[in-house]
Order: C-alpha cells, then structure tokens, then sequence
C-alpha cells in the first residue's frame, strides 16, 4: 500500500510539473512511459542477463529474442523518422568514443546488474542497489559529456545511415535482414522462447508508441545526465562553459525543466511505472540487503555506465534499439562493442557480491 500511495503521488506531482510548460507530447509521453514501465515488471524483462548468458554460458536465447525488440520498433521509427516532418531518428558516427563507451559500459553494466532501463525498473521496485547505483550514473553521465566533445574529434568512420544511402523501404528491408542475421549468430542453431519473443515484441510496441508521441527514438541516458547536470549546477558547477553544454538543445535543457526534455520525463515515468507495478504485485524489494561489496559494486558500475553511455551515444536502449530501429548502422556497432566490456565485467563480479554467472 505505501509502494502504491508513493507512485500515485509521484504520478501526481509529475503531472502538476509539466502541466505549466506548454508541451502538448508531454503528458502522453509520461503515460507511455509509465506503461513500458510497468511492462518491464510485469514480463520480467531486462537485456543484462542476455549477455552474461551468452558469454558465460554459451546461451544466446535470451539476447537473441532481444533483437526483436527493434526489429518491431523499427517498422514505425525508421519509415516515420524518414518520411514524416517533426519526427527524428537517432544517427550517430562509428569511432573511438562509440567502441570505448560500449565497452566501458558493458563493465558497469555486469557489475551492476543491470543497464539503463534496468536501473530505472528496478530502481522503481525498490531495489538498494539501484538507488546507489543511479546517482552515479548521472554523474558519470556528466562526467562523460565533458569528455565526448574531444573525442569526437578523432578519426572514425563518420554515420553509415542505412536510409538516406537506400531509401526509406530499401533501408527497412536491410535493417530487419542485418536484425535477422543478428539474431541467428547470437543464437547459434538454439530456439528463443515464445514468452521471450512475445516480451520483446510487446516492448518493441512500447517503444514504436513512445516514439510517435515524443517524437524521436526511446532514450534513457541522456535524461539521467541532463538529471545530473542540474545537481551539480545546484550545488554551484557551472557547466555552461563546457562545450557539451554550452549551446544549442543541451544548453536549452540544462536551463530549463528538467521534465521538458521528453528523455528526462520518460525516464521518470518508467520509474513510476516500475513502482505501481511492482507494488500492485506484492513484488517490491526495498528488504533485500546490499552489503559494503554490493553497493561500492553499483557505485563504480553506475559511474562506468554513465560515463560508457554518454560517450556511445546511450545504452541497449538509445543506442542499440534506438540506433538499430533508426536504420544507423552505429545501433549494430555498439552491441558487438559491449560485449568485450561484459567479458570483462561477468569475471569482476564476484569482487561485488555476485556469482559470475
């Protein structure tokens, strides 16, 4: 009962906070995050374990299934980011930042226990961790955009954008086959589940409807860095000399609500929707204990994601689904770039209290 009165309460004092800003997307874009929220808890849902029982085991059904999350996704963001005025898609360049960020955040990813969206539900359903875990994910997400502006400079590929070389439909055609041909590598000759498929596919939905309200692609972390951002500005940082921040939409969004930015209030929506779930569920965890090991663990791997994240553009959620269903071949790069980072990751897991499996 107290889990479900605090996420009414936060749904109200969410719906109050942007009733005065003047954006017509914002209010379904809290509601279509509360929902995906809510979708997480009640399929069980999550991407950090698909790469730690690929990699310690050899199981590749559960990350498999996942590439049909943007396979779905991308029937509506990439025709409607291409065609349709006001809507975007998320490009990005393939180079050093891209490959180390990944990287860097498989690590955090393993040693925490979960990645962008993971931390948000979980955090929602009350879990320790995450709540130690989230601040410095926001940090470590300021942190690298101080970093991200230098490292752009060096040498990469540029943006491979599958659409604007072949077309809207040309560019579906060969995102959906390169998903397909994905999935069956991941999976080597095994069968995802039914269950985790339906799963996938119903948070591909969610993710096809956020888009369509919001206007771009579902994005975790940079509203985490934009939440990070303001704290450290409160607490006296300037960040408007740094070049990150220093104009253009990150400057309007350091200096405005924090819950204009559609990334920003999705992600408190997941948040709430996590918690209505859980609670509606009986399935809170605030009890389970943490431990030192435990929480310097979520402290060090929310800092790595935070930073890995803002480096390669996001996490499984901005840059993998939010890339890969936008046709940018960069979607692709940054989940074979993650996985040396779990490697590494799934072997320091013990250091934190967990079973390397």
């Amino acid at each position: 009962m107290t889990g479900l009165l605090l996420g009414v309460a936060g749904t109200v004092l969410a719906v109050a906070g942007v009733s005065g800003i003047g954006d017509a997307a914002l209010l379904p874009v809290l509601a279509v995050a509360m929902l995906l929220g809510a979708m997480f808890v009640w399929l069980d849902y999550g991407f950090a374990g698909g790469f730690r029982a690929l990699l310690s085991e050899g199981n590749g059904r559960t990350l498999g299934a996942a590439f049909v999350v943007p396979a779905v996704a991308a029937l509506v963001v990439l025709p409607v980011g291409m065609l349709v005025e006001g809507y975007g898609r998320f490009v990005a360049p393939i180079g050093p930042p891209l490959l180390v960020g990944a990287a860097i955040f498989g690590v955090g990813m393993q040693i925490t226990n979960g990645c962008g969206s993971g931390t948000l539900v979980a955090a929602g359903q009350g879990s320790r961790r995450m709540w130690v875990a989230l601040p410095f994910f926001c940090f470590g997400g300021v942190l690298g955009s101080l970093m991200l502006p230098a490292a752009l400079r060096l040498p990469s590929l540029g943006e491979i954008d599958l659409p604007a070389l072949l077309g809207p439909w040309g560019g579906l055609v060969v995102t959906e086959a390169l998903l397909c041909l994905g999935a069956l590598v991941v999976l080597r000759g095994a069968r995802p589940s039914r269950e985790r498929l339906l799963a996938g596919a119903a948070i591909g939905a969610g993710a096809a409807a956020l888009f369509l309200v919001s206007g771009t692609p579902w994005g975790i972390t940079m509203g985490l860095t934009l939440w990070g951002a303001q704290a450290v500005q409160a607490l006296g940082w300037d960040l408007s000399g740094f070049e990150f921040w220093s104009s253009g939409w990150t400057r309007e969004a350091l200096d405005g609500p924090m819950l204009a930015m559609h990334g920003s209030l999705s992600d408190v929506g997941l948040l709430l929707g996590a918690l209505l779930a859980a609670a509606g569920q009986g399935r809170l965890r605030h009890g389970a204990p943490i431990g030192w090991r435990g929480a310097t663990g979520a402290a060090l791997g929310g800092l790595l994601m935070g930073v890995g994240a803002r480096l390669s553009f996001g996490c499984n959620v901005g840059a993998f689904l939010g890339g890969a269903s936008s046709g940018s071949l960069h979607g692709f790069v940054w989940l074979a770039a993650a996985m040396p980072g779990c490697w590494i990751g799934i072997r320091m897991r013990p250091m934190f209290g967990f079973t390397a499996r």
